[in-house]
């Protein structure tokens, strides 16, 4: 049997894990949605969060969404790219976390999702953090673990 020695484990919180907004792709809310999938397509990011002209966090917008938006009864009606806004189809049911919540708080959220956004206290868009720098932190630890073993 393989005994592991218990050492105090330190959650990282947020702020230390995420990536700041201003390295973030993203769209405002009045963007129309030709702007928006162009931003998508260009980046290679399935979605990216969406912010008003002050900043403020306002939900995220995908390809999916944006592709069922477009999807007429026999083909694709690209022409309403340029006839909707972003402010149309935004997803407002997006989990979000604060710089303070912790890594664990972070996991929970990021089992539905590839990326959670983070918002400061006056609800601004602080930047995001991804699944993959949980599972990267996860690891860490694991195989820190382990060479004490």
């Amino acid at each position: 049997m393989v005994s592991v020695q218990s050492k105090k484990l330190e959650i990282p919180l947020v702020e230390e894990l995420m990536i700041p907004a201003e390295k973030v792709a993203h769209v405002q809310i009045g963007n129309p949605l030709d702007h928006a999938l162009l931003v998508l397509v260009k980046t290679g990011y399935s979605a990216v969060p969406v912010v008003d002209k002050l900043y403020k966090f306002k939900g995220t917008i995908s390809k999916t969404i944006i592709l069922e938006e477009t999807l007429g009864l026999e083909q694709f009606e690209l022409n309403r790219l340029n006839d909707m806004t972003v402010n149309e189809v935004v997803d407002t049911s997006v989990p979000c976390l604060h710089r303070n919540d912790t890594m664990i708080d972070a996991l929970h959220k990021l089992i539905d999702h590839p990326f959670i956004c983070v918002m400061n206290d006056e609800g601004e868009f602080d930047g995001i953090i991804t699944r993959r720098t949980i599972l990267k932190q996860f690891s860490k630890h694991y195989h820190e673990t382990l060479k004490r073993v």
